[in-house]
């Protein structure tokens, strides 16, 4: 494991005279960069053996350094032959090439003094491995140090996460954090590049402060280090939610004038440093989440319909508030259709996008405890109002009306839902629109769909469908929800045993995952 200081990400800050420098010198910088790099990585690489020698020595004094040249030849080899050699190799190529960056990060630590490049290792601090990354997601509270005397120093945080929920990296933050958006693959690049290269790990990952926060961050997928940190345009706060265009190129966020409190849409232009080229009217009050149309046209926002006070976040219009779905076009900020709930405390908070253009819609309901609404509503574009998923006995107080966050799985037609004040996760059949089931799961939130690894599938009933759902919580667990493909079985009255319709596997880390956990 290596400790990188995020400052030294900064590279696409640099000024355009920086980079108009003569070829001459260039080639002279990269050549020099270059030969100390090797020099490092040959150097270290040849202590760790060195050192490792002889501790062998001390055990086998037959042991020679021929065994090192002889062991990675027989490696090679059995890659090679290995049917299922493609992954394996990318994975190796890809620690060697974190490897080698971090040598080079090191290196530059060192020897550079530029002072026009913002100081991002003031407030975060990465820790990283070299292996790729699934998932991305908000940390409340970052594990703790025996020796740090402060309860209150890097609390918050984001972290990488594996396909086999391991951490990856690990970067400190200066206040809470809530939406994580991950850039798109360029539509430029083929599906076979992006199967065999690393595409993915190259892309940006958008940290979304928690309202109302003046601040969202810009880090780099593959190893989390911070590249920007953007300041909300003055009197503008943040809503803790962007999404991006399905080109990557244009990133949109939701945010507030706090001035006359109507909701507003940012546009940030992510081939230039984030920098503000635009806002639209989001055609409502409090806007939370935001995601992109299959279309590649449409913006799609839920306006909760919340003023909030900026300094308290105190709610202050509950009695009056008036929650919309509302569809933008993505380049002029028309709008093109909006719908409104059932009853008006019935806040649009949260949202996922099905493949076929189906909006998947999480209520928080801010009306008096014992009214029952539906809280997972769906809404497709022409429709003349939002269709309820379906509860069983219309229980929707099994969810405590909030919802946190929504995913789905548009191959299988799968949804799920999680609430962290009803303590469960929930699964829904999107063909009949009924609930599968739901699990207890104190206080979670963050959910994604699954990404398959060979140690999972190994922990999991053979029976599970092949994909389902990842769930973060505030204890520290993720865990995979996978639908029981066995059908129910009426058993007798002496039989305890019944099959779950959910099959959960949970893994616990030392961290409280937050709201939010996005996939890649």
């Amino acid at each position: 494991m290596s400790t990188i200081e995020a400052s030294t990400a900064v590279s696409v800050a640099q000024t355009h005279d920086q980079m108009n420098r003569s070829n001459r010198s260039g080639k002279t910088s990269s050549a020099h960069e270059l030969l100390t790099t090797s020099v490092l990585t040959a150097v270290g690489t040849a202590a760790l053996v060195g050192i490792h020698h002889r501790y062998r020595k001390q055990q086998h004094p037959d042991a020679s350094l021929q065994d090192y040249v002889d062991g990675i030849r027989t490696q090679l080899q059995a890659l090679r032959a290995a049917p299922d050699s493609t992954p394996k190799l990318s994975r190796l190529r890809y620690a060697c090439e974190q490897a080698a960056a971090t040598w080079k990060q090191a290196y530059h630590a060192v020897g550079d003094d530029n002072s026009d490049v913002p100081d991002f290792a003031v407030m975060h601090t990465t820790t990283m491995l070299a292996r790729p990354v699934s998932w991305v997601s908000g940390v409340a509270s970052m594990p703790k140090d025996q020796a740090t005397s402060s309860q209150n120093e890097h609390d918050f945080g984001v972290v990488g996460i594996d396909a086999d929920r391991q951490i990856v990296w690990q970067t400190t933050m200066p206040e809470r954090v809530h939406d994580i958006v991950v850039q798109p693959v360029s539509v430029n690049v083929s599906e076979a590049q992006t199967q065999h290269s690393n595409v993915n790990q190259r892309r940006d990952v958008v940290v979304m402060g928690r309202r109302p926060s003046e601040k969202f961050w810009v880090l780099n997928t593959s190893n989390g280090q911070v590249q920007h940190a953007i300041t909300a345009d003055v009197n503008r706060h943040f809503y803790g939610h962007a999404c991006y265009s399905l080109d990557g190129s244009l990133l949109y966020v939701t945010e507030n004038d706090t001035v006359s409190l109507a909701g507003k849409i940012g546009i940030y232009d992510a081939h230039d440093a984030y920098q503000k080229v635009a806002e639209f009217d989001s055609y409502g009050i409090g806007p939370h989440e935001l995601i992109m149309h299959p279309d590649s046209e449409t913006l799609v926002i839920a306006n909760g319909g919340i003023k909030t006070e900026q300094a308290s976040r105190e709610e202050l219009n509950l009695d009056t508030m008036r929650p919309s779905l509302v569809y933008l076009n993505r380049h002029d900020g028309t709008l093109l259709e909006q719908v409104t709930p059932e009853h008006n405390q019935m806040s649009v908070r949260h949202l996922a996008m099905h493949n076929d253009g189906t909006v998947m819609i999480g209520i928080q309901f801010q009306g008096e405890k014992h009214i029952n609404v539906p809280l997972v509503l769906t809404h497709k574009r022409g429709d003349g109002s939002f269709i309820p998923l379906i509860m069983p006995n219309n229980q929707w107080q099994r969810f405590h009306q909030y919802i946190a966050s929504v995913a789905v799985d548009s191959e299988r037609n799968l949804l799920c839902v999680t609430t962290p004040i009803g303590g469960c996760a929930a699964i829904y059949d999107l063909h009949t629109r009924e609930l599968i089931d739901d699990v207890s799961l104190p206080d979670c939130a963050g959910a994604s769909v699954l990404a398959n690894s060979s140690a999972l599938m190994s922990k999991i009933d053979k029976y599970a469908e092949p994909t389902g759902f990842i769930v973060s919580d505030g204890q520290g667990q993720l865990t995979a929800l996978r639908v029981n493909t066995l059908p129910e079985v009426k058993l007798d009255v002496g039989d305890i045993e019944l099959h779950e319709r959910i099959i959960k596997d949970s893994q616990l880390h030392m961290m409280s995952f937050d709201n939010h956990l996005q996939a890649l």
